[in-house]
């Protein structure tokens, strides 16, 4: 497995680019909020034909790339999570409408539920519905053999959680999908988060006092 971060955008957010590494030339770019150039560089340089674009959800520093991205690539599937349409679509939702004309990506060509598989080669991206930070927040877990990497955008940071605080957001939700999703993975799971750097999940449960208050509910 193969995994390309880049840190794209005013708030600086976690742009990844997976692939399976030498099996196939498949790839997924997940969370283009911003830097389509450098992205597109990325998948030239290795050769991708990128399947899939994903945003985990709909905030405006995690799709500011979306249409860029998109018409660069129109043979990938455009994907979110099937209950954060709206915010993705709406810039007043999305956080945009402040932002100049605001952001208004393309329709999803598709809409991803809890459970749903996607493969590139032989990796696959799990779909885990993750809501707290937003209401249709997904993560994505990418298995290839034993390895597993989940990409959690701003579900869990290192050493702190998603805020709770905009539209959309419920602490206890946040809570919940952590704690259902996330801290029933294998200690040695990998995590890359949608800002700042990666982390494990035994790692957080060792050092994150999020963490610890939700073990202990």
């Amino acid at each position: 497995m193969d995994v390309t971060r880049l840190v794209v955008g005013e708030l600086q957010v976690n742009c990844y680019v997976l692939s399976s590494g030498d099996t196939s030339d498949e790839a997924a770019i997940i969370d283009p909020g911003g830097g389509a150039d450098k992205i597109a560089e990325v998948c030239r340089k290795k050769n991708l034909a990128p399947r899939y674009i994903i945003n985990t959800h709909g905030h405006h520093d995690h799709i500011g790339a979306d249409s860029e991205v998109t018409e660069q690539f129109p043979e990938a599937e455009f994907c979110i999570g099937q209950d954060e349409k709206d915010l993705l679509l709406d810039p007043e939702k999305n956080l945009s409408a402040g932002l100049g004309p605001g952001y208004s990506p393309p329709e999803p060509d598709r809409l991803l539920t809890d459970g749903d598989r996607l493969e590139l080669g032989d990796v696959t991206l799990e779909v885990m519905d993750t809501p707290g930070h937003t209401t249709g927040h997904i993560a994505l877990a990418a298995r290839q053999d034993d390895e597993t990497v989940v990409f959690c955008g701003d579900l869990l940071f290192a050493g702190s959680v998603g805020r709770t605080d905009l539209p959309g957001g419920d602490a206890e939700t946040l809570a919940r999908s952590v704690k259902d999703k996330i801290l029933t993975l294998p200690d040695d799971t990998t995590l890359l988060p949608g800002h700042g750097p990666e982390t494990t999940v035994r790692q957080e449960k060792q050092s994150n006092p999020f963490i610890a208050k939700i073990i202990n509910q």
